[in-house]
């Protein structure tokens, strides 16, 4: 049996993946408002309201002004940063008539033509940098 182990370090660990936010209990506190403005873009009714005035929308919810900011600049990774989910956020990325794969290229930094293909041949590579702390 092994001793206790430290939960902040542990959790710690998540943040040195490069490239990677992982979905903590702590993110989900923090974006519990960005994704649940998010979700409600599920109706069609609060689509149109969204497309016609985002800041007023926007303001409606209890949102920090970076997240608001994220939002406007539809800045995916931003806004994973500050809480959102994925599969929340798609309803940002659908509203605005993007694909999934559309949407995510963005967040990579390549085409959706590159994107695609990298992830047709199986993905990223795990060769390469494991750590963003130390840089291999």
């Amino acid at each position: 049996m092994t001793g206790p182990r430290d939960i902040h370090a542990y959790l710690a660990a998540f943040d040195d993946i490069p490239g990677t936010r992982v979905y903590t209990a702590a993110r989900a506190r923090k974006g519990y408002q960005l994704n649940q403005f998010a979700m409600s873009l599920m109706k069609e009714g609060n689509r149109q309201r969204f497309r016609s005035d985002e800041k007023a929308y926007l303001d409606e919810w209890p949102l920090t002004d970076e997240q608001k900011r994220a939002i406007i600049d539809r800045d995916y990774n931003q806004m994973l940063d500050l809480g959102g989910n994925i599969y929340f956020l798609a309803k940002i990325f659908s509203c605005d008539g993007l694909s999934f794969v559309q949407a995510v290229s963005t967040m990579t930094g390549m085409s959706v033509e590159d994107y695609q293909a990298m992830m047709n041949a199986g993905g990223r590579s795990p060769d390469g940098v494991r750590s963003i702390r130390d840089k291999n």
